[in-house]
């Protein structure tokens, strides 16, 4: 036995030590476990069902409206913060969210997370801007079409949803990388860690920038004659939101 150890000594010298006499092997580092004792599940932790068609009360005749594409260019000012700080789908594009949209994520959601640590919540309100159609068919005129469905206006920046609870990024970040391909906008899983270092990095951008020649100095000044093929949105966002 002691002829044993005498033969595996070297061996484990070997294998404790690297090239330059250092030591290898050590103390392992865990971080300490993560405290959850501010969440508070409640009763419902489901997404509620949205309906597809708004309530209006019965002497109201449903109006109709326009595109109003202003309701889906620049940034969101209101809705851009996740309210529990934990983690949600923020859209990083304008556009509309369908009723098919919602059931999506709400079943998917629903069906992924584990309601007895986690917890989901809507960001957006139920659709409701009126969009008509025109029947199969029809000749140009008639007047404006019946209305076909309602959707809900994004911008860009927007909270769609937030899953918040006794859980970690990877968690969240594999049950919602199933929906946020699926919507008709661009969007991203994002953390609160993640949206305090996006901002961080484009005040850094903005204050350390050298360059004097950016895309809003040039369109200010009508560098080459850029208003003649520049549109009124550019003027607005100085091409960061189309």
């Amino acid at each position: 036995m002691l002829a044993n150890c005498e033969k595996l000594r070297p061996l484990l010298s070997g294998l404790l030590h690297g090239q330059y006499g250092q030591q290898i092997a050590g103390m392992k580092f865990f971080a300490p476990p993560i405290k959850y004792d501010n969440i508070q599940i409640p009763e419902k932790p489901k997404l509620r069902f949205m309906d597809k068609v708004p309530q209006l009360p019965s002497n109201l005749r449903a109006p109709k409206m326009q595109k109003k594409l202003k309701w889906m260019r620049g940034p969101e000012l209101v809705h851009n913060s996740l309210v529990h700080k934990q983690y949600g789908i923020v859209a990083t594009g304008g556009g509309r969210l369908r009723w098919g949209h919602y059931e999506m994520l709400r079943l998917t959601i629903g069906r992924k997370m584990d309601t007895s640590r986690m917890f989901a919540i809507w960001r957006v309100e139920a659709p409701w801007q009126p969009v008509t159609k025109q029947g199969q068919g029809q000749r140009m005129g008639g007047g404006k079409g019946a209305i076909d469905h309602y959707v809900t206006p994004v911008k860009s920046g927007r909270v769609i949803v937030e899953l918040a609870g006794e859980l970690e990024f990877v968690e969240a970040k594999k049950i919602l990388d199933i929906v946020c391909p699926k919507l008709p906008f661009k969007a991203m899983v994002v953390s609160q860690e993640m949206l305090e270092n996006m901002k961080a990095e484009e005040e850094r951008l903005e204050r350390e920038n050298l360059n004097p020649w950016n895309f809003k100095y040039i369109l200010q000044n009508n560098l080459g004659g850029c208003h003649r093929w520049l549109s009124p949105v550019d003027h607005k966002w100085f091409g960061k939101y189309l």
